[in-house]
């Protein structure tokens, strides 16, 4: 369930790397490359409390977390896309620190955990062919084709555009994330939380 939904997730996570700068310049965003560094700077604030985050939560709500985030950063995008709302794009971007550390970091640690050193190295190789290789690869194929859809003739979006472009990933990551909500269970760490929370 785990490998199966992070293939799904990074889906529409194509849609952001790929799309994000053009949809700043039709939000006629005046310092993209800045605005978008808010991404790398909120994740470097959000692995320092990741630590704390982990032992509150565990490892299947720690993925459910980044996952909805991606919800949420496109829901922010669609949402801002009509008139060019710039504090909502923002935030849309610092998400990326949840995004990232709370999903890819998180399940990086859960596939150690899973795995025994004798194939840990392959575990983890295998982790990113899924979601940075064959994910983003499937992601970008398909984000190409919606954004052409929306394109047409034209030379770029329309804000109005932009606003049904971002709902497309939104709704994918959405019903992903459902899935692997009802879908995955940590044995481990659900047998754990039993355990502790009898001792209280």
């Amino acid at each position: 369930m785990f490998i199966i939904s992070a293939l799904l997730i990074c889906i529409p996570l194509a849609a952001y790397y790929n799309y994000t700068q053009l949809f700043l310049e039709a939000a006629q965003v005046k310092k993209i490359a800045a605005t978008q560094t808010l991404g790398q700077m909120s994740e470097m604030l959000f692995m320092l409390a990741m630590p704390l985050m982990f032992r509150r939560l565990g490892v299947k709500w720690m993925l459910v977390l980044g996952m909805s985030a991606w919800v949420v950063r496109y829901g922010l995008f669609a949402s801002a896309a009509p008139n060019a709302i710039f504090w909502m794009i923002a935030l849309g971007i610092l998400l990326h620190g949840v995004c990232y550390d709370f999903f890819f970091v998180t399940g990086q640690i859960y596939v150690d955990k899973k795995s025994t050193p004798a194939i840990r190295g392959q575990a983890q190789g295998f982790f990113v062919l899924v979601t940075y290789g064959v994910g983003m690869l499937i992601g970008a194929q398909i984000a190409g084709k919606v954004y052409n859809s929306f394109l047409g003739t034209a030379q770029a979006l329309t804000l109005a555009q932009w606003n049904r472009f971002w709902w497309i990933p939104a709704a994918f990551a959405l019903v992903v994330t459902l899935f692997f909500t009802l879908a995955f269970h940590d044995r481990v760490d659900e047998a754990q939380d039993a355990v502790k929370s009898k001792a209280a």
